[in-house]
């Protein structure tokens, strides 16, 4: 009889565990779908051969790759039936290529910032060590946009605005970079500090442990760093847009795509929206790939930075 009762009492359990785990799949496959949603219309969008925008229906009545194929080539386009040539400097490479050239630069020059920055605080002890990091916390809570009016017109006296706005984005991005060593430092905190004194018993200097012992044993948060300094500049808005303010041909392709939503917003040209959808894949692409590449050492980065802080 207590064999049967527990038998039923497993029974029971596992009829539980199982419902319990349908709900979650069912709630985690809904979210999916929800989250998949955007990027899904986005790609039926960028292949509509209907002008203007879609408000009535999600799939395209008329397939096309023509949006990809004018956004490339620069065509005019079409309203009324005519084609209307493109403003002077508005080309979608030339925003493409600036916009990856800012984020390689930031991404290369930010990444060695926040290592050192993390390696120093992480490793060594000097006085105000503590209120440094604190007051870099605090100040990485402020919304950067509060200092953009500022940085805007110290840019302007220098001249680093509009026909050399790449220059003064770079400089702008970069600035702050030391604020983001607490994931980091949390990685290399977990790294044994005994195998810096037995490299420093070797005879080896800070500068040779630092590449030779703990770069070989961070590749998890250096790939985390190198994600999270890419995205930051390659799909930035709000200050792009101000210190490029009517040089249209240094923008970066997030102005530029914000300026085609409204040319078809106010309808000046017919066919803006589709173009605005193919370049959204098409900016998207980059990112989503190396993060798939890279999203196992990604999460053991932020999973590695969390354990000490």
């Amino acid at each position: 009889m207590a064999t049967s009762a527990k038998q039923k009492k497993l029974r029971s359990k596992k009829v539980v565990e199982r419902s319990t785990n349908a709900v979650i799949y069912v709630i985690l496959v809904a979210i999916s779908v929800i989250w998949l949603f955007p990027f899904v219309f986005l790609i039926m969008q960028s292949l509509r051969g209907e002008l203007g925008a879609a408000t009535n229906y999600f799939f395209p009545k008329k397939w096309t790759f023509d949006n990809y194929i004018h956004l490339f080539t620069q065509e005019g386009v079409k309203m009324n039936g005519t084609v209307t040539k493109l403003p002077d400097g508005y080309n979608f490479l030339t925003w493409y290529w600036h916009t990856l050239v800012i984020a390689v630069v930031v991404t290369i020059v930010q990444t060695l910032i926040v290592l050192v920055t993390s390696y120093a605080l992480s490793r060594m002890r000097f006085k105000m060590r503590k209120p440094l990091m604190n007051l870099m916390l605090i100040l990485g809570m402020f919304p950067g946009f509060m200092s953009m009016t500022a940085m805007y017109f110290l840019l302007q006296l220098i001249g680093l605005t509009q026909d050399f706005s790449i220059i003064g984005l770079i400089l702008v991005y970069v600035g702050s970079s030391c604020m983001g060593y607490y994931i980091c430092k949390g990685f290399f905190d977990t790294i044994p500090k005994s195998l810096d004194e037995a490299a420093r018993i070797d005879g080896a200097s800070r500068q040779t442990i630092f590449f030779k012992v703990i770069i070989p044993l961070s590749k998890p948060i250096i790939i985390y760093t190198v994600l999270t300094s890419f995205m930051g500049p390659w799909g930035e808005y709000m200050f792009a847009s101000l210190i490029a303010n009517g040089s249209a041909k240094y923008w970066n392709v997030a102005v530029g795509m914000r300026d085609m939503l409204q040319r078809e917003m106010m309808g000046t040209y017919g066919d803006s929206f589709q173009r605005f959808c193919a370049a959204g894949v098409v900016v998207s692409l980059p990112i989503t790939t190396l993060f798939f590449i890279l999203q196992r050492y990604y999460v053991e980065g932020v999973t590695g930075g969390a354990v000490k802080g």
